[in-house]
């Protein structure tokens, strides 16, 4: 976008991203999208999504209806696949120390009222939200802007190597929370009010998992 820093990423990188997406996922399964109407429709807005297999990222860029910038593991910015990221729009972290690039970037694009997706549970794991880390809190306390928590159900299946992709047109589900607000409206950004939002957070999101498994029978 015109008079941005270079170090924002491009929007038309996020809205190719979330093109290829769409076509990948539905050309090799069978997802089924829900509550997608939920994200706001302009504005700065966080995605929270929780992480059990690596295709959960290119299935939410085919899902939410938005363009949007993930934050990716540093490590995944390597070769050809570094380079493909970075052409769409996608922000490397450093999940082991404070990487102010990967915070300018992302603030940078809630400030320019983009959709910033975040996997607050820092890797792969069961996709419980049962651990969830402080960054999240950060981003939505300091830009004031709403989360929407966001589940995928049925990547990662039991029996399977955890690396190995879903079967092809296997049913994945998408599911779409409401959006809420993560600080408590005083303003605060101090360590307590952090803690207390990485709180209020984990339970809106394992409230939403719960909900969405029943609504989806997974």
């Amino acid at each position: 976008m015109t008079g941005e820093p270079d170090s924002l990423p491009g929007v038309g990188g996020a809205e190719f991203a979330r093109r290829l997406g769409v076509g990948l996922t539905r050309g090799l399964y069978r997802p089924r999208v829900f509550g997608d109407w939920r994200v706001p429709s302009q504005g700065p807005v966080i995605l929270a999504v929780n992480h059990s297999h690596n295709v959960d990222g290119p299935m939410l860029f085919g899902a939410t209806p938005r363009p949007a910038h993930f934050l990716v593991k540093k490590e995944a910015f390597t070769g050809p696949l570094g380079t493909f990221l970075r052409a769409i729009g996608q922000i490397p972290v450093d999940r082991h120390h404070a990487d102010r690039a990967a915070i300018t970037a992302a603030l940078g694009v809630l400030g320019r009222g983009g959709v910033l997706g975040i996997f607050p549970e820092g890797t792969r794991g069961d996709g419980d939200f049962a651990e969830l880390r402080a960054g999240l809190a950060y981003f939505a306390v300091r830009s004031g802007a709403p989360v929407v928590p966001v589940v995928v159900l049925g990547s990662a299946r039991r029996g399977r190597v955890v690396t190995s992709l879903p079967p092809l047109r296997a049913r994945i589900d998408i599911v779409f929370g409401e959006p809420f607000a993560a600080d408590d409206g005083s303003g605060r950004r101090t360590r307590s009010a952090l803690d207390a939002a990485t709180a209020r957070i984990q339970k809106r999101l394992a409230a939403h998992l719960a909900e969405a498994r029943q609504a989806t029978g997974r």
